[in-house]
């Protein structure tokens, strides 16, 4: 008994002696091709309806200002309650852009609700065989995270076809997904005019600066994706995060959710967008700020945290590419791309 023993002790020593092997990284994004001049590129409604073909002829004109252009998806004008269409509808006009060889990226010509209903039937098996860059926001976000959990590319959460996409939306996005551009959101007045914030403040819960990839979005939609197959793994990440019409203690308890989910607790920081007419209305008191709700949940972390960057459901926003690796400095308040998001 003793023998075996000290031959097991022996074994664990020699064991112990060996070098630990690092575990294996998640494998980097692949990046679809970059826009160029005269590129077709699909338009979708996978969430909520164009009423009037008017607002649609708008948005096909602003593609083509793009210098892109545009190809409308089959069911674009088609309406189902508040939706675009049955979901295998619009399930299928999204297969359909990712299945076209001629079709370059896929811009989503607004948001609302139903991209979640459509996740079971996407073909992701064709999805992942043909990267391209999706582009759009708000209810996006569960496409957004589905492609980087089920097909392993790059997209990118910035304004839809039918947003305002005013200079600064234009420029950042030109800069990422035509130039493969690696820009510092935020940055300082003088280092680059384009992208410089000129309105809003950041409020920094936790100073310092954090890498990791960019994943996320809209709260709202992320919380509601918790316990499905379609969220990615946020270990490591830059988290970011934005909303619309929340009051403070929606936003504090989708926050709690994700807390007790473990995602807050795996993050390597935290970046929270605009949310816009994010408070209490008809008459009731909120108690709490967002800013003190965000500082709550975000400061006890103990990693780079801030709030007030300029993507969400404003009239200019960042493209943001999801999966990307990006470096956060939480006091100044910028985003720093660390690879380019398209080939």
């Amino acid at each position: 008994m003793i023998a075996n023993r000290r031959g097991v002790i022996a074994g664990i020593a020699a064991l112990a002696a060996i070098p630990a092997v690092a575990a294996p990284k998640a494998p980097a994004p692949r990046r679809p091709a970059r826009l160029r001049a005269g590129d077709i590129v699909g338009l979708v409604e996978p969430a909520g309806f164009t009423a009037d073909s008017f607002d649609l002829a708008l948005v096909l004109e602003t593609v083509r200002a793009m210098g892109l252009v545009p190809k409308p998806a089959p069911h674009l004008l088609a309406r189902y309650g508040y939706l675009a269409g049955e979901d295998e509808a619009r399930a299928a006009d999204v297969n359909a852009m990712f299945a076209d060889d001629r079709v370059r990226a896929v811009f989503a010509v607004r948001g609302g609700w139903g991209c979640a209903r459509i996740l079971p039937h996407l073909d992701f098996a064709t999805i992942r065989a043909n990267p391209k860059l999706l582009i759009g926001f708000s209810d996006i976000t569960a496409l957004h995270l589905a492609i980087a959990a089920k097909a392993g590319f790059t997209t990118i959460h910035g304004p839809n076809a039918s947003s305002a996409w005013g200079k600064l939306s234009w420029d950042a996005f030109r800069a990422v997904a035509f130039d493969g551009a690696t820009p510092t959101f935020g940055t300082p007045a003088g280092t680059d005019d384009r992208l410089v914030q000129r309105s809003g403040r950041i409020r920094t819960f936790t100073p310092g600066t954090a890498r990791g990839p960019l994943l996320g979005g809209n709260l709202t939609v992320l919380a509601a994706l918790m316990g499905t197959p379609y969220l990615p793994d946020f270990d490591g990440a830059i988290l970011f995060l934005e909303d619309v019409d929340e009051a403070e203690y929606r936003i504090d308890r989708m926050l709690t959710q994700l807390k007790l989910a473990g995602i807050l607790g795996r993050v390597a920081g935290v970046v929270f967008g605009q949310c816009t007419d994010c408070r209490a209305t008809g008459g009731t008191t909120s108690g709490f700020t967002l800013s003190q709700v965000l500082q709550q949940h975000l400061a006890p972390l103990g990693v780079p945290a801030f709030q007030g960057a300029l993507f969400g459901h404003v009239a200019d926003q960042y493209p943001l590419p999801v999966g990307i690796p990006a470096e956060i400095d939480a006091a100044a308040g910028t985003i720093r791309l660390l690879a380019p998001a398209v080939a």
